[in-house]
């Protein structure tokens, strides 16, 4: 569905270049912003790979298995419907760790996983269980510590002051963390109490 979108968006931006005649300005626009676009992947890569490196070491040392200890008694409280030691709620740390070093590219695989693990728990396989609602607010609000991308991009374009960043991110992450979950809470109880 994305493509599609995409897709379209490229396509309207060529047809209202040459309607009003500024085929120039669409030529020169698609060799400066490959360019631009190839050197930020450029910065970017290597903290990427180092974070993705480092999160993997975590993952083979047995630190996130630590880290998803830590995190079960909060886990539990977030997932009532989880049984416990399901591998869902390993995956759903991982995803949390990365999180945290603001890695969403290698969240993802977690996340992906976490979900398959909840969708095997799911009583209706059509429609998304609380548990799934809960993980994916959790993941899309998730509390950032170390927002990585943000620190190399603003790095790449040649920030003052790249680092000024951290506080107001796990700020904002913090707040919306606390007002979904507060809002998926009362959602689930109330739900509970019409069923």
């Amino acid at each position: 569905m994305v493509n599609y979108i995409w897709a379209f968006l490229i396509g309207i931006g060529i047809i209202y270049s040459l309607v009003t005649g500024n085929i120039n300005t669409l030529n020169e626009s698609i060799l400066t912003n490959a360019n631009e676009a190839l050197d930020l992947i450029l910065n970017l890569l290597p903290i990427i790979v180092l974070w993705t490196g480092i999160l993997k070491i975590a993952e083979e040392s047995g630190l996130l298995d630590k880290f998803a200890k830590l995190l079960m008694p909060i886990l539990h409280k977030l997932f009532p419907d989880v049984p416990k030691g399901n591998k869902a709620l390993g995956y759903i740390s991982s995803n949390i760790a990365a999180n945290m070093l603001g890695l969403g590219s290698a969240a993802t695989p977690a996340g992906l996983k976490a979900m398959e693990e909840l969708q095997k728990i799911n009583p209706d396989k059509k429609t998304a269980s609380f548990p799934m609602i809960t993980f994916l607010i959790l993941n899309t609000a998730g509390v950032t510590l170390i927002p990585t991308t943000i620190l190399a991009l603003r790095v790449a374009y040649k920030s003052a002051s790249p680092g000024e960043i951290i506080l107001p991110a796990i700020i904002a992450t913090a707040c919306s963390s606390i007002a979904g979950l507060t809002l998926d809470y009362i959602i689930r109880k109330r739900a509970k109490k019409w069923k």
